[in-house]
């Protein structure tokens, strides 16, 4: 059975995430990374993997793109559907809109698998924002906000372990 695990990135959280899938599941496993061009020959594939990172609540354009042009031949295979966030209150209405709803009905497994703040990645604004929106959600919660001086992770290797077994 071959495998195709399509995403796009930002900052490096859903090519780890896609990566990390690749080394779970049987058969032959080849990686695409939409930034360098959506020219994947679907046709050869019996599973198709897709995800990609939210940002600012919004899936990477290159993915949304990819669904709206691969369609009609995304719904004619093996399934699954990723998205890495670090919101995890919005996360299940996040995968919903980052995906069309044809897909999300059609998908095996449909899952958010976590983010990651990389801040080596981000740039001096993206890294402002991050902070903003972490003290923002730690006062909401009544909890401290998290140590923002380093990178850090929330990605699940269980969520995508569960993912990788539904896969088949």
């Amino acid at each position: 059975m071959k495998t195709v695990i399509i995403y796009a990135t930002k900052h490096g959280c859903s090519e780890k995430c896609a990566k990390w899938l690749s080394g779970k599941l049987s058969g032959r496993v080849d990686l695409h990374n939409l930034k360098m061009g959506d020219n994947v020959d679907l046709a050869q594939y019996d599973r198709v993997i897709l995800g990609g990172s939210i940002y600012a609540g919004r899936m990477l354009k290159e993915v949304t793109a990819f669904c709206q042009n691969r369609l009609d031949q995304l719904k004619e295979k093996r399934l699954g559907l990723f998205t890495c966030g670090m919101n995890q209150k919005e996360a299940e209405a996040q995968l919903k809109a980052a995906y069309p709803e044809e897909l999300l009905n059609r998908a095996a497994v449909a899952d958010c698998f976590g983010g990651e703040y990389n801040l080596k990645e981000m740039n001096f604004f993206e890294r402002t924002i991050v902070k903003m929106v972490a003290r923002m959600e730690a006062k909401e919660n009544n909890s401290e906000p998290p140590d923002l001086s380093r990178s850090f992770s929330t990605v699940s290797e269980e969520k995508m372990d569960r993912f990788a077994q539904k896969m088949g």
